[in-house]
């Protein structure tokens, strides 16, 4: 039996439909909800993102702010920018756009964001809240796959959930996820031996390597659920994920696809949080008062 698709792109719609009526009811109270952008240099796949971004803004009625600053910009002068944004009330949630040049250290970008802006969820402040179940903003890939999963009633508790990959952005805490959702969670990463034979107890099975083709049948188990985190070109040009789709559909109960799965939930995530970063601003305002 072939595998159920997960559409992102379908669940991405209908999310952002409902989030426009969120915004719509802020705007009514007198927030529109806001979001910056701090885009350094000219990265084709950074600038092609942020314009995603700039279109799932418009969709959902929030107001974007894109910074677009040359590569040589000094960190402290990206420092003072964060920091400008950090205090103004018209701006909810706060992006810098990564990768960054050498010159400017990642994490000191990161942690000068205010938490309470950290739309993408990857200050530490917010990384430690979410590692052991507190509310917080959640980093978009991660929960927009908490997010298809549910949207298919897929059960997450008691299964074993299986990552490939343990990155800051995407494999530690989509697991640390599954985990705040009762799943039994492996990790396997480049030093992983017997790699298969773990991935053939999975009953989720979540790749996110950056390497083409890299999940093949063999790896996955009759009737797991697996979500493809990976985006690669190959040698066609084409966008094509970390499994082997038409293998993996033969046997997998859900699968993702790529395009058209993970990618657009993660824009839709951030627009969630800065809807979320809004709300709770207007929760703050009516307490001072």
């Amino acid at each position: 039996m072939a595998a159920e698709i997960i559409s992102g792109k379908e669940l991405a719609l209908k999310t952002r439909a409902e989030l426009k009526e969120e915004t719509n009811k802020l705007i009514s109270q007198g927030v529109t909800p806001g979001l910056a952008v701090i885009l350094v240099g000219d990265d084709p796949a950074s600038s092609s993102y942020v314009k995603g971004k700039e279109k799932a803004c418009a969709e959902t009625g929030i107001y974007s702010q894109v910074d677009r600053v040359p590569s040589t910009i000094s960190e402290t002068e990206l420092l003072e920018k964060i920091e400008t944004l950090n205090n103004a009330d018209e701006i909810h949630g706060i992006l810098v756009q990564l990768p960054l040049p050498d010159h400017i250290s990642e994490d000191k970008v990161i942690e000068a964001i205010d938490p309470q802006k950290d739309v993408d969820g990857f200050h530490p402040i917010n990384i430690g809240k979410m590692m052991i179940g507190k509310d917080t903003f959640l980093p978009c890939t991660p929960f927009g796959i908490i997010h298809m999963l549910k949207s298919k009633n897929i059960e997450i508790s008691g299964r074993h959930a299986v990552i490939i990959g343990r990155s800051n952005i995407v494999g530690k805490p989509v697991g640390q996820l599954l985990l705040n959702e009762h799943a039994t969670v492996t990790y396997c990463h480049s030093r992983t031996a017997n790699m298969k034979e773990i991935t053939r107890q999975a009953d989720i099975l979540v790749v996110a390597v950056g390497k083409e083709g890299f999940v093949d049948s063999s790896y996955v188990k009759e009737g797991a659920v697996v979500i493809d985190v990976g985006v690669n070109r190959n040698s066609e040009g084409k966008l094509v994920g970390d499994v082997v789709f038409d293998e993996i559909k033969e046997s997998a109960s859900y699968l993702t696809p790529v395009p058209g799965g993970v990618g657009p939930m993660t824009i839709t995530m951030l627009m969630y949080n800065t809807v979320l970063s809004a709300q709770r601003f207007v929760e703050r305002e009516q307490g001072v008062k």
